[in-house]
């Protein structure tokens, strides 16, 4: 004889209950609100590196060291560029690794298309004569190999000190122009 299993009222309530309950937490979204992706990357970094303290090579002979508290390279900008927000430090050593030149700017962008860095804020450079430069903004194009700015200018050498306003140089900053001059010059007589 066959059994037949048979549910009473209760039973089947509780199994109709427990399937819609399964199918309700099944269909709901519980997922978390998602950001949209960013639209335009040109405005976020590729790379962005905090308290950088790097060495640079020529040959194996370290020549430069670049220390920041922060680089950011924007590769998709229009032109693309790096930015160190918070300040750069460049040095350049001799064959014997002693610091013999340096820059040192609050906040420094650095065009690559154009191969233009411009220095703003307490920029101080020494030159591999001991000259030392300070001024507010400061330009270097490594295309035309000029350093250049419109800015006041002090330079401290190891006799003199020349003021003026806007200046011009080669890149390693030995040969310049002051475009205005002011101060007292001391002139030798003969």
């Amino acid at each position: 004889m066959k059994q037949v299993k048979t549910y009473n009222n209760k039973q089947s309530i509780i199994a109709l209950v427990a399937m819609m309950l399964a199918c309700f937490i099944a269909c709901t979204n519980n997922d978390k609100p998602r950001a949209d992706a960013v639209a335009d990357r040109s405005a976020m970094p590729v790379l962005m590196a905090d308290t950088v303290n790097t060495l640079i090579s020529d040959s194996g002979i370290t020549r430069y060291r670049i220390k920041t508290a922060r680089w950011e390279i924007y590769d998709k900008a229009k032109p693309p560029y790096w930015e160190f927000p918070q300040g750069i430090y460049l040095e350049k050593f001799n064959q014997e690794l002693e610091a013999e030149a340096f820059l040192q700017a609050d906040y420094a962008h650095y065009n690559e298309d154009d191969q233009l860095w411009e220095l703003d804020g307490n920029v101080h450079a020494l030159n591999l004569e001991g000259e030392h430069f300070e001024t507010q903004q400061m330009f270097w194009n490594q295309k035309t190999e000029r350093v250049y700015s419109d800015s006041a200018i002090k330079i401290t050498r190891a006799t003199s000190i020349i003021n003026g306003i806007g200046f011009e140089s080669n890149q390693t900053m030995t040969r310049y122009t002051i475009r205005k001059p002011q101060g007292i010059f001391p002139i030798k007589d003969e």
